[in-house]
């Protein structure tokens, strides 16, 4: 029963361990690259809207759509109007953008669109908290 019991608690650390290197990653550049798959579970219209968050010297570098299920015209949309916005810009400005931004240009992609900026906005504060 002990030995069970060690197993499943070190098992348990183990995959807790995992999760925390698969949210952020630091390249040799000095890059950060957020994931915000497991950091933010809100749905768009159909199901979640997983990015990446690539930032370096306090600037995002790019943001990255990462597979979903959403329908593909509409979020073309969202990453015409929205998604490319947030390339260069500052932490701060970006974060901004991400909580308070009023998207019009994404017309018919309402749900997506503010998804995706709670994706952005949960990737730029776990960055903000866990940077090196």
């Amino acid at each position: 029963m002990k030995k069970t019991i060690a197993a499943l608690v070190w098992a348990l650390a183990l995959t807790l361990s995992a999760h925390a290197d698969d949210v952020m990653k630091k390249q040799s550049d000095g890059t950060y690259v957020i994931n915000t798959t497991t950091l933010c579970k809100d749905k768009g219209y159909k199901s979640t809207t997983p990015m990446e968050v690539h930032i370096k010297a306090g600037k995002v570098v790019k943001v990255v759509s990462l597979p979903n299920t959403e329908s593909k015209g509409y979020y073309a949309k969202v990453e015409k109007n929205l998604v490319k916005k947030f390339d260069g810009m500052k932490v701060a400005k970006a974060k901004k953008l991400a909580t308070e931004a009023k998207v019009d240009g994404c017309t018919g992609a309402t749900m997506s669109t503010r998804c995706v900026q709670k994706n952005v906005k949960a990737a730029l504060d776990y960055y903000q908290k866990h940077k090196k």
